[in-house]
């Protein structure tokens, strides 16, 4: 017995065996920090709580596939579990490692989401997710604001960024200040890009919404609350409030959380009252590059090659809220205006050109003529002129008088197509053989609605429908119509995407022809029977083509087609445009 009682004895006595094994418990107890796991449970926490409150809500919302996203975002929170705890933790810095990498990872799936999800269609840009920090911090500031202020939904500026104080609660003038401010919320909640205010029967105001280039009813205001509501928007863009007569054009801005727009105030006296028209983010409409317009490929190609030609005046037709602005500001913007004398001549600007002269012609100013400043600025010897009127005439006559071979000059004109502005053109000329001498291009657009991709229903058209629209039953085997409605759990709902309407935004139809000798000599003849045979050959795609072409491609629908290319008519006189469209 004494062997084992020796072996024992190397040990220790049965007490110190208990104590030693005592401590080797308490040092397994303490291999990983209480805090580390903590640690690496935060951002988890914040992972799981943006996913679940924000990301999926907004995938369910405008149907991006939630089941999918789900599924992909669980997959990489097991991911990030996995690469936090693969790695040994034999020190210290093993642990921030696996943490760091953990938060890459699940950083990883916050910023793909919105990346992906904001070039989606069915997403409207005003609820696109961002991740932008500064600008929660101003929606922070502008919130502060509007608690300093008062209460308000929006915060009004002046144009030099001053907000207007809101009045006291349960005063005249804060009744005055809600009422305002409703009008232009409701826009906005309807999509509409314009507003107008005018006098109606029966006392009333009438509310007119411009939605994607239809006007909407937007309901009436008696006509002693709408008087003080365009008094309020006057003052607001620092116009005088005591003319009622005069038109007068301003400017001002509003916030509404992390929203901030711009605000063009236009006001007319007439036998029945003032007018209002307010026109939202003026700039931002003019602001699309001829790329982004919906230019066929074919009309793309001819539209450079009258661009690149350089001489001559080219024609821009569009019919009222066309897009006639746009598309002139965009052939303006395609000449190097740094290498090159550009200018402009425009009854107001709607947005700034970078490196071009903008001109502004003011009909208040005492002797001063439209085709006077038209003279004036061919004068200076320019390489390119933009004119976004034709009102008289005599602007014609000046503009077919200037320099055609070393002057590009771009007429903007009130007409729904090609040749229609052409015989515009010759009627303000009032000679054809001076008409067409300088002609060497003309760009027709008419806007059509785009349907909302969310809430669009496929169908398969009869063949009678195909044949009454020229297109081949044999290779269009589908089209879309408009929905307005959605299935959330089979059940159906107002599409939020496009509030019922079954539309959002517009595209541009176009009419492209690069006009040469054979064309300027029957435009010479007055024969617009044989130009607009000379302008088939040419093969491009007419307004009418090319709104076919948007339809076959589920663009729009057959409707709007219809819509678009049968109610224009043809303008009987060229006027200042109402707003930028």
């Amino acid at each position: 017995m004494s062997a084992p009682t020796d072996h024992l004895a190397a040990f220790g006595a049965p007490d110190a065996i208990s104590t030693h094994m005592l401590l080797l418990a308490q040092q397994a107890f303490v291999l990983v920090s209480l805090w580390k796991p903590l640690l690496l449970l935060l951002p988890f926490i914040g992972w799981a709580w943006l996913i679940s409150s924000v990301y999926d809500k907004h995938a369910a919302r405008f149907h991006l596939g939630r089941e999918k996203w789900a599924a992909i975002h669980l997959c990489i929170g097991v991911l990030a579990i996995i690469v936090a705890m693969a790695i040994p933790m034999k020190s210290e810095l093993s642990f921030w490692l696996g943490l760091f990498l953990e938060t890459v990872v699940l950083g990883v799936s916050v910023a793909v989401f919105p990346l992906l999800t904001n070039k989606d269609e069915r997403v409207p840009e005003q609820h696109r997710l961002r991740l932008d920090f500064s600008k929660m911090a101003e929606a922070r500031r502008a919130k502060k604001e509007t608690k300093q202020i008062g209460s308000s939904e929006i915060i009004v500026r002046l144009q030099d960024g001053k907000p207007i104080p809101v009045p006291e609660a349960e005063s005249p003038e804060f009744e005055v200040r809600v009422a305002a401010e409703q009008i232009v919320l409701r826009a906005r909640e309807a999509r509409a890009a314009e507003i107008d205010l005018s006098p109606g029967r029966d006392g009333a105001y009438i509310n007119v919404f411009l939605v994607d280039g239809v006007r909407t009813a937007g309901g009436t205001t008696p006509a002693a609350d709408a008087v003080k509501i365009i008094d309020f928007w006057k003052s607001a863009a620092g116009l005088d409030v005591n003319d009622r007569r005069r038109k007068q054009t301003g400017h001002c801005s509003y916030d509404r959380n992390e929203e901030k727009h711009k605000l063009r105030v236009r006001t007319a006296g007439g036998q029945g009252g003032m007018t209002l028209n307010l026109l939202f983010d003026p700039e931002k409409a003019v602001r699309r590059k001829a790329e982004e317009l919906g230019l066929l490929e074919q009309q793309a190609e001819e539209l450079r090659a009258i661009v690149d030609d350089g001489k001559g005046v080219v024609l821009v037709a569009a019919t009222p809220d066309g897009g006639g602005t746009t598309l002139i500001y965009s052939l303006t913007r395609m000449h190097d205006a740094y290498t090159t004398n550009v200018q402009t001549l425009e009854y107001e600007t709607q947005g700034v050109i970078e490196g071009v002269r903008q001109n502004v012609f003011d009909p208040t100013k005492e002797g001063q003529e439209f085709s006077t400043l038209v003279r004036s600025i061919m004068r200076r010897d320019p390489d390119v002129v933009s004119i976004t009127e034709l009102p008289d005439a005599p602007t014609a006559k000046e503009i077919t008088r200037a320099d055609q071979e070393r002057t590009r000059t771009y007429v903007l004109l009130r007409a729904n197509g090609a040749l229609p502005a052409i015989q515009l053109w010759m009627k303000a000329v009032g000679d054809p053989a001076t008409a067409s001498g300088c002609l060497h291009g003309v760009v027709a657009v008419r806007l059509c609605r785009k349907l909302c991709i969310n809430c669009r229903v496929a169908y398969q058209p009869s063949a009678d429908m195909l044949k009454k629209l020229g297109l081949p039953a044999d290779k269009v085997k589908q089209l879309f119509k408009k929905g307005g409605q959605v299935l959330i759990k089979n059940k159906p709902e107002t599409c939020p995407v496009c509030q019922g309407v079954g539309y959002v935004g517009q595209e541009g139809l176009f009419e492209v022809y690069h006009l040469g000798d054979a064309e300027r000599d029957l435009i010479k003849s007055n024969n617009l029977a044989g130009l607009r045979a000379e302008l088939r050959k040419k093969q491009l795609p007419t307004i009418q083509q090319a709104a076919l072409r948007k339809a076959i491609d589920g663009i729009t629908s057959v409707e709007e087609v219809v819509r678009v290319t049968t109610e224009a008519k043809p303008q009987q006189e060229n006027r200042p445009p109402a707003d930028a469209a």
